[in-house]
């Protein structure tokens, strides 16, 4: 016999969950938006790596990650498009895990160390950006409520 799964609606009415998810989305989308801000801070040699890596565009692929990461780290922190900000966010960390970080082809030990910390912390940069999307659509504490969906 399987068991059966049940889904309940978000609810946030354990003691202090409004703002411990509050404190969850500012620690997160702080993090990715500062990380968005040395894309613009840093931008030769973000650029020079992703031409390395063989991006197309290199700059103009910096510039546009810089973008999403601020806005889309803005956006979840505050809670404004929050469906947009948590979507743009776990779509450009799995690529840049999967483009920017292919640990799998480097052959220097420490190279590939570097690489695969950085692609893991994509990843699971990734799934949060997912769960926050799973909720994105149910009312956020202390956001500001504003949305395409």
């Amino acid at each position: 016999m399987l068991a059966e799964f049940t889904t309940l609606p978000l609810q946030f009415d354990a003691p202090l969950a409004d703002e411990l998810f509050l404190l969850g989305r500012i620690i997160f989308g702080a993090t990715l938006a500062f990380m968005g801000l040395n894309h613009f801070m840093d931008l030769e040699t973000m650029a020079g790596y992703a031409e390395f890596k063989g991006l197309p565009a290199p700059q103009f692929s910096v510039i546009a990650s810089g973008v999403v990461l601020v806005l889309g780290g803005l956006g979840v922190a505050a809670g404004a498009f929050p469906v947009l900000s948590a979507g743009a966010l776990a779509f450009f960390l799995l690529a840049s895990a999967v483009t920017m970080h292919d640990f799998w082809s480097m052959d220097d030990p420490e190279e590939k160390q570097n690489e695969m910390t950085s692609f893991l912390k994509n990843v699971y940069g990734a799934g949060a950006a997912l769960a926050l999307l799973a909720v994105g659509g149910s009312a956020w504490p202390y956001a500001i409520g504003i949305g395409l969906f």
